[in-house]
């Protein structure tokens, strides 16, 4: 069963490259069936990574310690429901479950838009089976699932303690669908950039995958909070431990693009802000994955020292490069057909609002990269703490609850 886990992801990895260029070959000479041919490939693509999943599942219950993720995370001690969480628990499993829940909601959007959005749907799909690739080559060429020991050890050295919690059966999960569905509408983002489809039909067809995502970020964040609440003995839900930053600077973002949609879909606004949001939501999802993955930044949430951080970080260059040279190219067309009434307008509030959270997102952002930053730039690591983060936000959390209530 391992071995056919691990061939799955190769063959998935195939199909992916197999995809994104018959897209690309499809739209250039204007063949559909090519094109058709890569909205089965995701599909394809789907049933290898839930043939992969659940060959780590059997792996996983039969306890073959042979597979060393198997033995890192479980032993026969374990209770058969932390056992099934150890799945998500490490990085090579998270990896593989974040590939298989992007192919499948790649695979709803396909489906969903069988009959609808079939001039932007190809560079959609481009932009996901790209995402999808991406982790397909982590897995095959520098951290595999399924690698196996020379040996096998009489026992695996189990969980982690601190995982050993109820959390752990809801706060990954949540987050996992929060962040991997951020990239739904980031997708079709890119999408209507590249088609010069800019109109308001990209933020409808993505209401509900933007909707879905924020929810589960959030439920995944409060659950977070619980958990630690009761299980690190911080004193309280929250500490701005950094990969709780890093989780909680996409929700902000999400957000302040919740709310400023709106003002697209009525009035033909904020064009440019809008994509910003989107972008920037999906790019801090992945800045969380850098951070937990790299090893540079001190927390209970981390891996610990990994190779992934660096790729992780190479990829998010590029996808900042991509997205904002896309927006720039598309300026002209995206000046709104309105403007603002007046700065006590309704839409002025909402402006205010996505200012203010953007402010808090960066001012957290800041606080969190600083440590980073001064060891780059001085050799000395400044260790920023609650503090600095309570005395700088505290002011601009005010000012929002004051413009909610106004």
């Amino acid at each position: 069963m391992v071995e056919i886990g691990s061939f799955a992801i190769v063959l998935a990895l195939i199909v992916s490259a197999y995809s994104g260029l018959s897209i690309v070959f499809g739209l250039r000479t204007r063949r559909g069936e090519m094109i058709a041919s890569s909205e089965n490939g995701i599909k394809a693509i789907f049933f290898c990574l839930t043939l992969a999943s659940l060959a780590m599942i059997y792996a996983l219950v039969t306890r073959d310690f042979q597979v060393a993720y198997i033995a890192q995370y479980t032993n026969r001690s374990l209770p058969l429901i932390y056992t099934l969480t150890a799945f998500y628990a490490g990085q090579e499993g998270s990896l593989l479950f974040w590939a298989w829940l992007l192919s499948l909601f790649a695979a709803i959007v396909v489906w969903q838009n069988r009959g609808k959005n079939r001039d932007i749907l190809p560079y959609v799909n481009l932009v996901l089976i790209c995402i999808i690739f991406f982790f397909l080559f982590l897995m095959v060429f520098v951290t595999n699932p399924f690698k196996r020991l020379p040996t096998v050890p009489p026992d695996g050295q189990g969980l982690n303690p601190l995982l050993q919690n109820p959390g752990m059966i809801f706060h990954p999960i949540t987050l996992f669908f929060g962040y991997v569905g951020f990239a739904v509408p980031y997708a079709f983002a890119m999408a209507a950039l590249i088609t010069g489809k800019l109109g308001d039909i990209w933020i409808r067809t993505t209401r509900r995958w933007t909707l879905f995502s924020w929810f589960f970020l959030t439920i995944g964040n409060l659950l977070g909070d619980q958990w630690a609440y009761v299980e690190l003995g911080w004193g309280g839900y929250w500490a701005w431990d950094p990969v709780e930053n890093a989780s909680f600077m996409p929700w902000l973002v999400a957000t302040a693009y919740l709310h400023s949609v709106m003002i697209q879909e009525k009035r033909g606004m904020l064009k440019v802000w809008n994509i910003v949001l989107i972008t920037l939501t999906f790019l801090l999802t992945i800045f969380g994955t850098f951070i937990t993955r790299s090893g540079i930044i001190s927390s209970v949430h981390t891996f610990g020292q990994s190779s992934l951080g660096w790729l992780f970080l190479a990829f998010l260059g590029i996808g900042v490069v991509v997205s904002f040279n896309l927006l720039i190219n598309r300026l002209p067309q995206l000046r709104s057909r309105n403007e603002l009434d007046s700065y006590l307008s309704r839409e002025s509030s909402f402006l205010y609002n996505n200012l203010i959270f953007v402010g808090i997102t960066f001012a957290t952002l800041w606080g969190t990269l600083f440590p980073i930053i001064s060891e780059a730039v001085r050799g000395v690591k400044i260790t920023v703490g609650p503090p600095f983060f309570n005395k700088v936000n505290t002011p601009i959390g005010l000012a929002l609850l004051a413009l909610t209530v106004l």
